[in-house]
């Protein structure tokens, strides 16, 4: 899995995840702990690095590519985010795409951000950004996103980036709190895609 994508907005860029950004990382969850009752977010550095190094070890894998979020500006690290559950999908021998070298379908999670990062543009830009890539270079088929069915700002804001609700998993994975959590799910198809686009891209105009 190629390491070193560095994406690029106006706002935020998504560096690659490295042992480097976990002092930021850090700082950031610790603004507001509070925040983070469904997501697993590392409190303090030690956390941290080892969240990172659990995230890199998915991308040696092949089934995961993190990114730190930084501010554009200041370069202040103001979360994470990630492609993850990065699949192949076997192409049968004559098919048009047997041997594709991209991925199929993939997940977008492990998304945080910190306090003063929430109600900005950093979201918004960040998914634009990932989705673009997904789509316009990986060309994937779909890109679905999953939440702890009680974390309602999460739902929100997929729902408000244009993901379609799939349906309920119950004990789907283990949730933050280590019960089984039951996840909603939300997907994004490449037919969706281009207005979908437009529509993220006009969101952030209004910043």
């Amino acid at each position: 899995m190629r390491s070193g994508v560095i994406l690029h907005g106006k706002h935020i860029r998504l560096e690659p995840l490295q042992l480097r950004h976990a002092e930021g990382l850090a700082q950031a969850s610790a603004a507001e702990p509070s925040l983070y009752q469904w997501s697993p977010v590392p409190q303090g550095e030690a956390e941290a690095r080892t969240y990172i190094e659990a995230a890199l070890s998915w991308q040696d894998a092949g089934t995961a590519l993190p990114f730190a979020i930084v501010s554009a500006t200041s370069g202040e690290v103001l979360g994470s985010t990630r492609f993850f559950n990065i699949e192949r999908w076997a192409w049968p021998s004559g098919h048009a795409l047997h041997g594709r070298e991209t991925p199929d379908a993939c997940e977008i999670g492990y998304t945080w951000l910190t306090r003063s990062a929430i109600r900005t543009p950093a979201n918004t830009e960040g998914k634009l950004l990932m989705l673009t890539y997904a789509f316009e270079i990986w060309k994937v088929f779909r890109v679905c996103l999953h939440t702890d069915v009680r974390n309602l700002r999460s739902r929100a804001a997929i729902e408000r980036i244009g993901g379609k609700l799939e349906g309920i998993l119950r004990a789907h994975r283990m949730a933050a709190d280590f019960i089984p959590r039951d996840s909603v799910r939300y997907s994004i198809i490449a037919a969706e895609w281009p207005q979908l686009s437009q529509r993220l891209q006009e969101k952030l105009r209004h910043w």
